[in-house]
This record gives C-alpha cells, structure tokens and sequence, in this order.
C-alpha cells in the first residue's frame, strides 16, 4: 500500500531535501503540482485534496493560509515552518522528546517540525531540566553556527557568488524565532541569550550548551543524564567526549538524520559545554519532516533516511 504525500513548498531547500528522501520509495506516492501553478490556489487545494498527508515547506504567513485551506479536508500535516511549533493545538515533532511523543505523533493529524537551532538545544536542554541538572529558570546562553543553506535563497545565493562574509553572528536583539519553542520544550522560564552565526559551509550544525559545574552537576552526571534518555534511539546518540578529540566539526553528520551530542569540560576548573551536532538540513529539518512522516503514516521511522 502506498500513501500520498503533497510538499507544498517543494521548490525551496527543505522541500527539496524531503523529496529526495521521498523519490524512489515503494510506499509514498508524490502528488505534485505543475511548476507553472504552484501558487495556484485551486491547483493547491486539488493536491491537498488528492494527499494522505502534506508537509508545508512555507513562510509563517503562507503556511496558515494552507491550514486554513485545508481544514475541511482530511489531509494531515506536518508544517515546517515556525507558525505552530509552540500551538497546543498541534504536537511537537520531535519523537525523541520524551517516551509519550511517538504516540502522540502517531496519533495528530497537525505536526509541527521543530526548528534546527532548537532540535539542538532542545535535545540537550530538556532532558537536564528532567535530570535536576538544569534548574528551569537558570540563566543560560546558548551558542551556535549553521551552514548558510539554513538561510534561504538570498543567503545561499550570496555565499554561491562569494558576497557573504566567511562567518557573521546575527539575532542580536534576542528576539530570533526559535527561542519561544526553546523555552517551551525545553521547559525553561527564563529567556536564554541565544547567539546563533553562520558560517562559509553549506550544511551542518553545532549548538552549544555553556554550563558551571558544582554540586551535582558534573561532567560525568551531565553525560549520564544524557546517555539515559536517549538509550536505545537510533538518531540521536551520546558520545564520550574522549572519542571527538578536541575539535568539534559541524558538518560531521552532513546528509544523515542523526544528531551527535557530546560534554566536553574541566572539572577541576568548573566548566563545561555540552554540544550538539547535526544536519541544519537533515535531523533540523528535511530528515525529521521524513521521520515524522514515517511515523505518522505508520512506516518504519527509519524510512527514507
């Protein structure tokens, strides 16, 4: 049996990425829309209509109009922009969250694809907030790099004619997109300071998690915490700081759906950085719009990925 997927955004990065991972596969039958007509919105509504199941690969704006668009309909979607990502109405697609998200996702008919800067932060924020070593309304800052491609066309387009500079640091106001869906599932109460830049790469991701230590906060707790939430999953994986060497390299996981996470520090000193790898379009975007996908649609998750 096959399941019709629409990408409503298909010519952009992510919605490119996921047709990839969709082309080929024996269970997803691809409903697609004449180039010509793509923001037709009959030419929309017909493949809405003829879909299983639609990923909006969309501005903020747009990608409410489409819930609009379908919601006499019986497609279910995952929305990859950041319209939704803290809605109680939609669930959050990050099946790793904790043990009751599979489930849930399984179950929505609205899902919403975690940011990539916040699937890193998330994962290594949540599951120490749970642990008692992350108290919810600690002062935290968090920093990170990103390929260009996470920028969209004008950026791409800049960094491909050599006009971009070789890394800058932007959302210095504080108020980037991804910090209320940081907050929320990762269960925080204070606004972190979130320091994002890119740099002169493509793809890849590192997010980084600056701590103090002291009580029971130690390197090898930290890690252990970690290790025991994400036991026995297969995309995300805890590893031993003595295995990266002292050097992390965010574009390790390029073209994987994996997320790699890591605690790096000094006891002695008392501090630490807990860090997380991963494909700004693999496991932060396309590669987890894939995973819920399959998830949804009752596929083996790891499908296509």
């Amino acid at each position: 049996m096959s399941h019709s997927v629409f990408i409503d955004g298909e010519a952009g990065t992510t919605g490119l990425q996921i047709r990839d991972r969709l082309l080929g596969r024996d269970d997803i039958r691809l409903v697609q829309v004449d180039p010509a007509r793509r923001k037709d919105p009959q030419a929309r509504r017909e493949a809405f209509e003829q879909a299983d199941l639609a990923i909006l690969c969309l501005p903020d704006d747009a990608a409410r109009e489409a819930v609009d668009l379908t919601r006499d309909m019986g497609v279910r979607l995952i929305d990859a922009s950041t319209a939704h990502r803290i809605d109680p109405n939609w669930v959050f697609g990050f099946p790793e969250l904790n043990s009751g998200m599979r489930r849930q996702i399984a179950a929505a008919r609205h899902v919403s694809n975690p940011g990539c800067y916040s699937t890193g932060a998330i994962a290594m924020i949540a599951p120490l907030v749970k642990a008692g070593l992350i108290d919810e309304a600690e002062a935290l800052s968090i920093n990170a790099v990103s390929g260009y491609t996470g920028g969209g066309k004008a950026l791409i387009s800049d960094y491909e004619a050599g006009t971009a500079p070789v890394h800058f640091v932007y959302g210095l106001t504080q108020r980037h997109k991804h910090i209320p869906e940081i907050m929320t599932r990762g269960g925080l109460l204070m606004q972190p300071i979130f320091a994002p830049s890119v740099g002169n790469f493509a793809q890849g991701m590192a997010v980084q998690l600056p701590l103090h230590l002291g009580g029971d906060r130690t390197i090898r707790a930290l890690h252990q915490a970690l290790s025991d939430h994400y036991q026995d999953q297969d995309f995300v994986q805890v590893v031993a700081a003595a295995d990266l060497g002292d050097r992390i390299n965010p574009t390790a996981l390029n073209n994987t759906n994996l997320m790699r996470i890591s605690v790096h520090g000094d006891e002695e000193i008392g501090c630490a950085t807990v860090i997380a790898v991963l494909d700004n379009l693999g496991k932060g975007a396309s590669g987890a719009a894939v995973q819920n996908l399959n998830i949804m649609l009752g596929l083996p998750e790891a499908a296509g990925l």
